[in-house]
């Protein structure tokens, strides 16, 4: 148990260390020479830190973003009460939940490995966050349920999961990146596979959000980056302006938090960053998937023939970088529209979190404008919106209060969402 948990923190548990393992083991089963080896092998590792990096230069802008916007709609910000804490759930469920994480995986590339579905999972992140909010619902749901039954279930409901989750959005994949050399593995998947089905039928696949045409004059716009800073610019700014009107506790915060710089500025800056972020994001993408996919090759070939590498949600985020800001526009007037609807009519104050939002969003909007071009995009962030709201919602009811960690629904993902009710009723099946 204490390899099987040294493995689960030190590999498994580290995203970066996991895909180097993977590019060194394609490397060396290729007989690679040991310069390529550890330039891949770094290389590989580098680019991720730098997705990474990145996510965590969004991740930090979008801390500003939703308390901004949480004051003007006069939301609460506290997080959901009733859950237990994710450090005493860690502590009291974590050697379960690292136990099924390491064997799904095993039995993830066992599957790649004798089925037609040949994809492994190599999010690691994800990994360990579904692991952790299923064990969850599994263990509110039955209660007092053994170790090893609860080892064994997961172990099945991961491994099956992170097979059939790539293959299922491959065919859409494929469209995006014109090839079938990586695959998604991330927990958008089920809003990337409804934007595209909705972008099929409500948009418009040749209005591409990447062609679209602007005066000369406004030329600048077509540089994805200036795009996302005027955006994401207009968003801080107006939520600036409303909250530095107000004279409330939580406008005096987040004014507060400027410092002794001016909130306007502040703000702006703060677009900026977000901006910078993707850049970054972007750039760790190419650097990492122009290691990774060769490397892949030797496991391909080796222990699973055929097999892809399923991957996170930011490598599809370069092939329509228009349609990564359309699907986080979608996604966040969705949320506003959803807040006020739930508010109004079941009295259940949906929590926006802006990093689920614009991750999930962003994927979707990519799929969404690979079927129904800019109009797909755009529907594909409003239809995560609606599953996060509702699922959100449906969610808390279910399961409010009750033994899941306190994370799990105010940061939870799309899949999740989806897949929550599944696990819930197959857990009252077997251990009810």
């Amino acid at each position: 148990m204490d390899i099987v948990m040294w493995l689960a923190t030190n590999v498994f548990g580290q995203p970066a260390i996991l895909i180097g393992s993977i590019v060194l083991l394609g490397l060396l089963l290729q007989k690679k020479t040991a310069s390529q080896t550890i330039s891949g092998t770094f290389k590989a590792i580098i680019g991720f830190l730098i997705i990474t990096a990145g996510s965590n230069i969004i991740s930090g802008a979008l801390t500003v973003f939703e308390p901004l916007w949480a004051e003007v709609f006069n939301l609460s910000s506290e997080p959901l009460s009733g859950f237990m804490g994710q450090e005493e759930f860690t502590a009291q469920y974590g050697s379960a939940v690292a136990l099924a994480m390491a064997l799904g995986f095993v039995l993830n590339v066992l599957l790649a490995r004798f089925t037609r579905f040949k994809y492994i999972y190599l999010t690691g992140h994800m990994m360990f966050w579904t692991t952790t909010i299923f064990a969850g619902i599994v263990i509110h749901t039955v209660g007092d349920v053994s170790f090893w039954g609860l080892v064994f279930f997961l172990t099945v409901i991961m491994g099956v999961y992170w097979t059939l989750q790539p293959a299922i959005v491959q065919p859409f994949m494929r469209k995006i990146t014109g090839n079938d050399n990586i695959a998604l593995g991330h927990t958008s998947a089920s809003v990337s596979l409804l934007s595209a089905f909705a972008g099929k039928w409500l948009g418009n696949k040749e209005n591409d959000s990447e062609k679209i045409k602007v005066p000369s004059g406004l030329e600048f716009l077509r540089d994805s980056n200036v795009i996302t800073a005027l955006t994401m610019g207009l968003l801080f700014l107006s939520g600036a302006i409303i909250v530095s009107l107000r004279d409330t506790p939580g406008a005096q915060e987040l004014m507060a938090s400027a410092g002794d710089q001016n909130f306007m500025v502040y703000a702006i800056i703060q677009s900026f960053m977000f901006t910078a972020g993707i850049a970054v994001v972007l750039t760790g993408v190419r650097m990492f998937i122009g290691e990774m996919v060769p490397a892949f090759k030797g496991i391909a070939t080796k222990i699973v023939p055929g097999a892809k590498p399923a991957l996170d949600s930011p490598i599809v985020f370069p092939y329509a970088p228009n349609a990564v800001i359309l699907g986080f526009l979608g996604a966040f007037v969705g949320a506003l529209l959803w807040l006020v609807v739930l508010g109004n009519t079941v009295g259940y104050v949906f929590v926006p979190t802006m990093i689920v939002l614009f991750f999930h969003g962003a994927t979707a909007g990519v799929f969404g404008n690979a079927t129904g071009g800019a109009r797909g995009a755009v529907i594909g962030g409003f239809i995560t919106a609606t599953v996060v709201a509702w699922g959100q919602y449906i969610m808390v009811r279910m399961l409010l209060p009750g033994t899941i960690p306190d994370t799990a629904m105010w940061a939870a993902d799309s899949d999740m969402f989806i897949l929550g009710p599944i696990i819930r009723f197959l857990s009252q099946l077997l251990f009810g």
